[in-house]
């Protein structure tokens, strides 16, 4: 979603946080919302304004029936606690979470007021609730996918560059979903006949000196797992993909539409817009323990062939042909 029609979900509101001036007396709800990507960082932005776009579509006005305070994470862990700590305190009817790295703090905070998350890979593992058919607590939401997209990852990059021998595996140790992802890779990569090697993401020097080490041998490629660490270093790993001329497979749309090769996963912005009509469900009195955890409904490869061209690549036919979107 572009910039205008986000600012036209707003209603109007003029700065961050968003709240609603004109509140009427009756029944107005508040909803907190807690974003795990920086303000000015356009997916974040594409990601609010889907979830803005489901309130809307559910009957819900800034201004008229609800207000939503806004807050916008960061990668400081102390920092977001204290941000969930004032959100909750603000008492909301329901809050909704982008991705983990936010809702483990509001967890912290309260165990009460209900919480839908979007993009998490595995809640169940970090104890946010007790299954997926049945959560049990006060979250619910959407799960960003399966660690199993980790073999097709690998499927796609021997499909593209079936040469690679090497495959350059970037995740986060320090992120529960970046190991999962790592070792299922590392599971399946004995089949493909690939030697994986981890990167991590601590920071963009690490990440520098790691891939620069690695693209000094042949026949490697590279896989960017699902994490917030890869999304937030996402310009720096593009940019040296295309200079080292590695074949590259991201996990997300905003990688390949960034400048990356080749993407495939699901299509994240369409779970937050999904996740406000959990929101709405809790308003009108359903329980987040009751509310079933829910799968992706929708993968997206997506091909990048202006960046293919750049590099002199040339994509198999049999890929084009599976492609849902190509960038030209």
């Amino acid at each position: 979603m572009r910039r205008r029609a986000f600012i036209t979900l707003l209603g109007g509101a003029a700065a961050w946080p968003l709240t609603a001036r004109a509140q009427q007396p009756d029944r107005a709800r508040r909803i907190g919302v807690v974003m795990n990507l920086a303000a000015d960082d356009p997916e974040g932005q594409a990601r609010l304004a889907a979830f803005l776009q489901g309130l809307q579509e559910a009957g819900w006005a800034v201004g008229r029936n609800v207000r939503i305070d806004v807050r916008w994470a960061t990668s400081d862990p102390d920092r977001n606690r204290k941000l969930a700590a004032e959100l909750v305190a603000l008492a909301p009817d329901a809050i909704f979470a982008s991705t983990g790295q936010v809702v483990m703090p509001l967890r912290q905070v309260t165990r009460t007021v209900p919480i839908v998350f979007a993009a998490l890979t595995d809640p169940v593992a970090i104890g946010l609730v007790e299954s997926l058919a049945r959560p049990g607590g006060n979250a619910t939401g959407f799960i960003s996918g399966e660690f199993g997209t980790g073999a097709k990852w690998l499927e796609l990059l021997k499909d593209i560059a079936p040469d690679v021998s090497r495959v350059a595996v970037l995740y986060s140790a320090d992120n529960p979903a970046g190991v999962p992802q790592f070792t299922t890779i590392q599971a399946v990569a004995p089949s493909f006949r690939v030697e994986p090697i981890g990167i991590g993401l601590r920071d963009a020097g690490e990440i520098e000196r790691a891939i620069a080490a690695f693209a000094r041998a042949a026949n490697g490629g590279m896989i960017v797992t699902r994490l917030v660490e890869a999304i937030l270093h996402r310009d720096l790993i593009i940019g040296l993909a295309a200079k080292h001329r590695l074949p590259t497979v991201y996990p997300l749309r905003l990688f390949a539409a960034s400048g990356g090769l080749i993407s495939y996963g699901p299509d994240i912005v369409d779970q937050h817009r999904r996740a406000a009509g959990y929101i709405d469900r809790i308003l009108k009195g359903d329980k987040p323990a009751d509310l079933p955890v829910q799968a992706p409904t929708k993968y997206e490869l997506v091909i990048n062939l202006k960046t293919a061209k750049a590099l002199s690549f040339d994509f198999p036919p049999t890929v084009l042909a599976r492609a849902d979107e190509v960038i030209e």
